[in-house]
């Protein structure tokens, strides 16, 4: 066995997605690894992009070939971060379906997009600046380690797709799980942002849960803007943060107009 070809098993578990570009860069040539798809050993799936014999690659095989050979700013997001960190009782809204958060003017490569088996819920646009790594956590999923949102960013990716991409109401049952966010992250997060109409909905939910992290934030350090925003259609103002929540979240406390 050749040392070239020594080295890609020993570097690409059986369904790892291989692209062209990373062989190329580790001195396999296109015309050597169209012979090793001759031989069995990778199998072509489309101009470019190899899967390792012996086993069906998945989304996970994606999103690390992604994040590995691309280094694409792509990363496991909002309610499948969440659920993959055990923060959710709650499936994911449709079967195969996968959250990710990408950099403004990321461009994903069309194989990824039109990957099988998984519908990608890509979020961006979120407001916020860079985020550094203490917003990000590497998580093993299916033997392969994926960068993925903190649940203090999830929680926030989350809400800011209320209701487009998820309603209020399940919102609000996988936020009254987040009993054990870090205040500190919290509160540099909602401090950076400059989206009014999540960070309100972010402290709405944690005082509507009396969730104990909260009485740990400072939230004079935290702009909510002015004016009302409407969150949902025919529901009530709370009047503490100046959004409109269904009429069966307002029979806690007087804040309500």
């Amino acid at each position: 066995m050749s040392s070239k070809l020594n080295w890609l098993l020993q570097n690409t578990p059986p369904g790892n997605l291989v692209l062209q570009s990373w062989l190329t860069r580790n001195n396999i040539s296109p015309s050597l690894a169209f012979k090793y798809a001759q031989s069995g050993w990778l199998t072509k799936l489309r101009a470019g992009v190899y899967a390792r014999t012996g086993r069906e690659p998945d989304w996970s095989d994606a999103l690390a070939c992604l994040q590995n050979q691309l280094v694409a700013p792509v990363y496991l997001a909002g309610l499948t971060s969440l659920s993959w960190q055990g923060r959710s009782h709650y499936l994911q809204l449709k079967q195969g379906q996968c959250w990710l958060s990408a950099e403004n003017k990321t461009i994903l490569p069309k194989w990824f997009k039109e990957f099988p088996g998984v519908e990608w819920q890509v979020i961006s646009g979120l407001k916020l600046p860079q985020m550094d790594e203490k917003f990000l956590t590497e998580l093993e999923i299916q033997g392969k380690k994926l960068t993925a949102s903190t649940p203090e960013l999830a929680a926030y990716e989350l809400l800011s797709t209320v209701p487009q991409n998820i309603s209020f109401e399940h919102a609000a049952e996988i936020f009254q799980g987040l009993v054990n966010l870090n205040p500190r992250k919290v509160e540099r997060l909602l401090t950076l942002s400059k989206a009014v109409q999540t960070k309100r909905l972010y402290l709405f939910f944690a005082s509507y849960y009396e969730h104990a992290w909260l009485k740990r934030i400072d939230t004079n350090s935290i702009d909510l803007g002015s004016g009302n925003r409407q969150i949902v259609a025919n529901g009530k103002l709370n009047t503490q943060y100046h959004i409109t929540v269904p009429e069966k979240f307002t029979m806690k406390g007087r804040n309500y107009g």
